[in-house]
């Protein structure tokens, strides 16, 4: 599991805005700049969870996301549209000599095609995976007044 330190700035019943500031996971990350819950420029981000603690404005929490849906988006943002692009043109490559037509073209043509397709498949399971609770970071803890206390003191 992925965490991440933050403070809740707003919360009602159903929902905290918890703020954190970008980490060195962040600043490895490719999409950083492109990120849902960035502001461009910032070091400090805003994500938005279910409110399952009740937790309050000025709490001190721990917000986490688990590794596994992150992986599985990684291989479709990345992997699978580079996938589908080599498959196209091994088709393309193969299909050319019994349609009369030069390989690099046909590979070139059917690997882009496929390439674009992928990129629509993607959007496609956007729209299913973004209502998905497990693709979306949660409360993991609230942290206690005393554990934040003694670490400012030290």
């Amino acid at each position: 599991m992925i965490t991440e330190n933050g403070i809740v700035t707003q919360s009602n019943d159903k929902t905290a805005w918890v703020k954190t500031t970008r980490s060195a996971a962040c600043e490895s990350c490719s999409s950083k700049d492109s990120c849902g819950t960035s502001h461009h420029g910032s070091q400090d981000m805003i994500v938005t969870v279910k409110n399952t603690l009740c937790v309050q404005a000025g709490d001190n929490v721990v917000i986490g996301i688990e590794t596994k849906p992150m992986l599985y988006l990684s291989f479709l943002l990345y992997v699978f549209p580079v996938l589908l692009l080599l498959v196209g043109a091994l088709v393309g490559d193969t299909l050319a000599p019994l349609i009369d037509m030069n390989k690099s073209l046909a590979a070139m043509l059917l690997g882009f095609f496929s390439f674009a397709a992928a990129f629509l498949v993607v959007r496609k399971k956007q729209a299913t995976l973004s209502g998905n609770d497990a693709y979306k970071p949660f409360l993991v803890r609230k942290k206690s007044r005393s554990a934040i206390e003694g670490c400012a003191i030290l």
